[in-house]
This record gives structure tokens, C-alpha cells and sequence, in this order.
């Protein structure tokens, strides 16, 4: 068949959309664009906001429309958590979060049998990982690895609990075989991923921690790259510190959730930490690591959040000193706790979203600056604009002249910034 993927959300669904193309080639279907006429289509949705079950549907009833006698097959977060709004949009095969590769096999069943087919199951009654092929399926230059999956902290504007259900973690004797497998392949770097990776091993016998995961890939991944996926500021000790410290292929690049920089709204966010604990953090990683890129995400008009409280959040991000920062304003998600809270006005949620967006921009050309004069190691990627870009190790983006440097390694002195925070280097 002609089978043609769409992929809404976070890395952890484009993960698992690359290790359903892997399959697919496997079993001999060709992967087509989505833009055009297939076979089947594949939806791959995220229900994080109600905006993302939007979008979810409008790429549903796209695939539709395309090709009406297509096989349209949804799979993800959205029907997870609202089936029946999926089965309200002429789908021919609905699935859930689970089991990847029952679901094509579903596809396959759905396209020869033309009848439709429900197959979700209930997540919070999950306890195995499931294990995918790591990798992907271009460049050879950057491979994502799944350890994780599952999240049990419950914040109150967050529905993922429900859509994926209970911490599972890959053991450590898979994820070696997988690291040494992407080895193998030419990969030059690797990012461990999941739903909420400092949460690995909980499930595991003796609950390893987080720390022992890392030590065990970077040892098997020789002179691949490894960097972290998002990670709970608690992670983040002496202990943890002093032992990642040591790991030379480690990227120095680590995105703390925050959210928020306000005591008072990371308590009506049911956040475990507050701005003391994350700041600690902060402080930690920046004595470990030599001019570390520490990033985050910002929820901004969060109901109750006031003036005093954005104020603080405002003067909190400065104190920490962010290399890049995502700013979101609050999007109400029905079923969550938050969404029953009373709400700020829209206007006031695009006003503040605007000024932190002044204040992150301001820190990232500052930590670009900080860049000028240094020499990384920048992994290369891609010829954009007459320049090749790659990525340095604090996940900076870098380019440079030359011809032929895909997916190579090299010292490149930073030499300016260009527009759009891309810095220049000299090889």
C-alpha cells in the first residue's frame, strides 16, 4: 500500500511515528506525503489542548477529503481520551496509545476487509513498556530513543495521565542493545525521550535512578552525541550532577520544565517543586558545567495568576538566566482540574505572553553573545542559504562555510551572531 503518515505533538509521538515507518518499510508498503492521493492515511494526534484535538480532526477530515476510499486510521492521544468524537468523524480504524504494532496490523486487516475497527484499551491499567525500533529514517544524523513512558504527577492543566497512562520504563539490558544497534548505523547523536523521562525506573526492579540509565547509554553509544529530553527540576542533585559531570559525550544541554515562576501558581498547577527547588537546579548545573544552555517551558495567564504573581515569574526567569525559553499562554483542556478554575481574560493571556517573549529573547541573544569566541563541537546537518547548519552541543544552532559536512563532527570557532540566533562559524 501507499501509506501516507501525519504526526501532531511531542517527540515522543514523532518516535513513535518513525518506528511505525520503519515497519511499514519493512513490510514492503511505500511511505508517500500526506499532501497527496494514498492508500492509507495515518493520523498520529495529541490532545495536550483543545487546540491540538482541533487540529487532530481537521487532518483527519483532510485525509478524507483527499481520498475518499482511503483507509483513514487514527491513532494517539485523541482518541485515547475522546473516542467517540473520533468515531463521530468517519474513521476506518481508531487506536489508542498502546501496541504500535497491533495497530498495523489492524491497518492492514481494516484495507483488506473494509470494516471498521475500534481497538483502545484502558491506560491506566497498563504495566509494560512497549519496545520500539529506536532511530529514523533520514540524514543518519540524529536518533531519538524512547525510554519512557507514562506520567503519574498529575498537574492540573494536564491530561496526559489519562492519555498514557502509568510510568513504564525500557530496561537497561533493551536499551543497550538499542544504543549499540544506532551505533552501528552511523548515528552521530542520540536523545533519550519519553513522556517524562526522570520518572524512569520507578517501575524497574530496585528503581534505578535517572543518572544510571545515562551512565549505561553514554558508555555503549562510543562517540555517538547523547542528550536529554525534558527533565522534573528534582531530578537535578549534587549527586546526579557530579556523576553527569563525568560523562564526556553528555550534552551540556538541559530543559527543566518550570511553567511557572511563581510559588502561588505552581501550587495551583500541582507542580512538586517550588521556584527555591528549581533555582537550586539551575545553580547546580551551571557549577557541574561549563556555560550549560539550561532551557524551559513558561505557562503565562494561568487561571488566578495576577499581576503580582506574573511579576514574579517575569523577575524569576531573569534570575535564572535561560538559554531559550518556549512561552505558551494557558489553553484551557476540558477534563483537567485548571479548566473548572476561574479563568483570565484572553487579552490579558496574549499581553503577557508578548512580555515574556521580550524578556526570553533578551536572555537567549545574551547567551548567544556568550557563545562569541568560544570553539565547539558542531555536528552538522544540512546546507541552508549557502551556509552548512549543524548543532553544537549546547543545541545551539550553528552555521558555517564549506561543502560536504553532513552528518560530521567538527571544531568550529564561533565568530557572530547572525539574524535569526543562528551563531557564525569558522571551521
Amino acid at each position: 500500500m501507499n501509506i501516507a503518515i501525519y504526526t501532531l505533538g511531542c517527540k515522543v509521538n514523532q518516535y513513535e511515528t518513525a518506528a511505525m515507518e520503519r515497519e511499514l518499510i519493512a513490510r514492503d508498503h511505500n511511505l508517500v506525503p500526506f499532501e497527496g492521493p494514498a492508500d492509507a492515511y495515518i493520523i498520529n494526534t495529541c490532545t495536550v489542548t483543545a487546540v491540538s484535538d482541533k487540529k487532530s480532526r481537521q487532518m483527519i477530515r483532510r485525509a478524507r477529503k483527499q481520498s475518499p476510499s482511503a483507509v483513514v486510521a487514527v491513532c494517539g492521544c485523541y482518541p485515547q481520551t475522546h473516542p467517540q468524537e473520533v468515531r463521530d468523524l468517519d474513521v476506518d480504524l481508531i487506536a489508542g496509545t498502546g501496541d504500535r504494532i497491533k495497530f498495523l496490523d489492524l491497518l492492514e486487516s481494516a484495507a483488506r476487509e473494509r470494516e471498521p475497527v475500534v481497538n483502545l484499551d484502558e491506560a491506566h491499567r497498563r504495566r509494560t513498556f512497549e519496545v520500539l525500533p529506536a532511530g529514523g529514517l533520514t540524514a543518519r544524523t540524529r536518533a531519538m530513543l524512547k525510554v519512557e513512558d507514562g506520567c503519574v504527577n498529575f498537574c492540573s492543566y494536564c491530561i496526559i495521565p489519562y492519555a498514557r497512562g502509568p510510568v513504564r520504563s525500557l530496561p537497561l539490558e533493551t536499551t543497550e542493545e538499542e544504543v549499540r544497534r544506532l551505533r552501528a548505523e552511523g548515528y552521530r547523536e542520540l536523545v533519550v525521550t519519553g513522556i517524562e523521562i526522570s520518572s524512569w525506573g520507578r517501575d524497574l526492579p530496585g528503581q534505578p535512578p535517572l543518572i544510571e540509565l545515562l551512565e549505561t547509554i553514554c558508555r555503549e553509544s562510543g562517540n555517538m552525541r547523547v542528550r536529554l529530553g525534558s527533565l522534573e527540576p528534582r531530578t537535578i542533585t549534587e549527586a546526579f550532577c557530579r556523576r553527569a559531570a563525568a560523562l564526556p559525550n553528555l550534552c551540556p544541554h538541559f530543559h527543566l520544565s518550570l511553567q511557572s515562576g511563581c510559588d502561588a501558581t505552581l501550587a495551583r498547577m500541582n507542580r512538586k517543586y517550588d521556584t527555591a527547588r528549581y533555582k537550586e537546579s539551575v545553580d547546580l548545573l551551571n557549577r557541574y558545567f561549563d556555560r550549560p544552555a539550561v532551557t524551559t517551558d513558561l505557562i503565562v495567564g494561568f487561571p488566578g495568576e495576577t499581576e503580582a504573581e506574573f511579576a514574579a515569574t517575569l523577575a524569576f526567569i531573569r534570575a535564572c538566566g535561560f538559554a531559550e525559553m518556549h512561552i505558551f499562554p494557558y489553553s484551557i483542556r476540558p477534563g483537567t482540574p485548571a479548566a473548572a478554575l476561574e479563568q483570565v481574560p484572553k487579552a490579558v493571556k496574549e499581553s503577557r505572553a508578548a512580555r515574556a517573549s521580550v524578556v526570553a529573547e533578551e536572555l537567549h541573544r545574551a547567551y548567544l553573545a556568550a557563545c562569541v569566541g568560544r570553539t565547539f563541537d558542531v555536528l552538522y546537518e544540512q546546507p541552508i542559504d549557502g551556509l552548512y547548519q549543524g548543532h553544537a552541543p549546547n543545541y545551539m544552532t550553528v552555521a558555517a562555510a564549506g561543502e560536504g559536512l553532513h552528518n560530521r563532527v567538527l571544531p568550529t570557532r564561533i565568530v557572530g551572531v547572525r539574524d535569526g540566533g543562528i551563531l557564525l562559524g569558522e571551521l
